[in-house]
């Protein structure tokens, strides 16, 4: 086992190499592993980390997303902790979580785990109604978010898959100030059910699976 700041460093590369394969079809970090390639029980994970403690997870809110909510007058905002800067990053801080990373070819999925953002999300408000998408889950071995979404007040679904993470657009890992590791450069594209839900409450069919909403940027501690 590695020392604690390598583990959270190789872990940060882990979460951000999500979906290196293509489109929002192709869900899984594991891509280029194949099913034959499934390792046996003994597999030893090169780096763990039982319990993460943050940072966050920022995403500069892409031009056409930021477009597309103005043509449909649809207003974001921060929900809980999140925050969304004048620049246009919208920020949610990491709570919780695991991660576990093994040799690709040695265990399928080789990238495993839940990096949690409880307490924050992004609301949308337009027509007289309010969607709120929180408590988000980031699962690095099938390259989605998921999380709690709420229209008017009312719970519409607990755990819905909302955002695709498309790890083609990686940047190489940085070290941080502060005992940080940061990935940046993942794309997040909004999933099929998320868009129905949305054009659904909003009365549209404008919203798509693929659009892009961002580029995420992962900081996580690497001490404990």
């Amino acid at each position: 086992m590695k020392s604690l700041a390598a583990l959270a460093a190789t872990t940060a590369l882990a979460l951000g190499a999500t979906a290196c394969g293509g489109d929002d079809e192709d869900t899984s970090a594991n891509t280029s592993t194949p099913a034959t390639a499934t390792a046996t029980p003994e597999a030893t994970p090169v780096a763990e980390i039982p319990t993460l403690t943050g940072k966050d997870t920022a995403v500069t809110l892409d031009a056409g997303f930021v477009e597309a909510l103005g043509t449909l007058k649809l207003t974001p905002a921060p929900v809980g902790d999140a925050k969304i800067s004048k620049a246009g990053v919208a920020s949610f801080p990491i709570t919780g979580g695991n991660v576990t990373y093994y040799t690709p070819g040695t265990k399928s999925p080789y990238v495993q785990g839940m990096i949690n953002h409880a307490g924050s999300g992004l609301s949308l408000t337009g027509g007289g109604k309010t969607v709120e998408l929180t408590d988000f889950d980031v699962d690095p071995g099938q390259s989605v978010l998921t999380g709690k979404v709420t229209v008017d007040g009312e719970v519409a679904a607990e755990d819905a898959p909302l955002f695709f993470l498309d790890g083609r657009t990686l940047k190489p890992l940085e070290t941080g100030a502060n005992d940080t590791a940061i990935l940046e450069g993942t794309t997040v594209k909004l999933k099929q059910e998320a868009a129905d839900l949305l054009n659904q409450t909003f009365g549209t069919d404008a919203l798509t699976a693929g659009l892009v909403i961002g580029v995420a940027k992962i900081t996580v501690n690497t001490t404990a």
